[in-house]
């Protein structure tokens, strides 16, 4: 009776861990994504809501929603710290995976997902307020095959940053 009461969890779980994907398990999974594909990409460490209404914001742009993850490598590169990303890549990406607005979760290494755009080609390229998407190559690239690229308005007073730097001051 016991391992009843465990089946929602693992169906939970499993349901999180079907839209999360491997970068080279990623073209074929975003063939089977209805389209308008959006795509969009961060670190999303301590996700808040400025994360969660931007997310939503994207998925409502279109059908589908991808979100490609810096890795842990590749965060450490943007230079936020010397511990940042707080959050490993695997939790970053089941954290993700459980909003409603995401369709899709999966990882790059490199320092822009310049590459991984090309590869699966999305009809919307998102960023968030604080980009000039004009001095953008991700911008061209999708441009190039007749997509559009656009920033959606910076939601005011949320910052990853800026809580960290809250919670370690109190």
């Amino acid at each position: 009776m016991e391992a009843m009461t465990d089946l929602p969890a693992i169906s939970a779980l499993s349901a999180l861990s079907d839209k999360i994907c491997s970068r080279a398990g990623v073209l074929a999974r975003v063939a089977q994504l209805p389209r308008p594909l959006v795509f969009t990409n961060g670190v999303f460490d301590v996700l808040h809501r400025g994360h969660v209404m931007y997310l939503a914001q994207a998925r409502a742009l279109g059908a589908s929603l991808l979100v490609a993850l810096n890795t842990d490598a590749s965060a450490r590169r943007l230079g936020k710290g010397p511990d940042r990303p707080l959050n490993s890549e695997t939790d970053r990406a089941f954290v993700m995976a459980a909003l409603a607005s995401t369709s899709l979760v999966t990882w790059f290494d490199e320092d822009t997902p310049l590459e991984l755009i090309a590869d699966i080609q999305p009809d919307i390229l998102v960023k968030g307020g604080d980009y000039d998407m004009v001095k953008l190559a991700e911008t061209r690239v999708v441009e190039s095959y007749g997509g559009r690229a656009l920033a959606l308005p910076f939601v005011d007073g949320y910052s990853t940053t800026a809580l960290v730097r809250k919670i370690r001051q109190n």
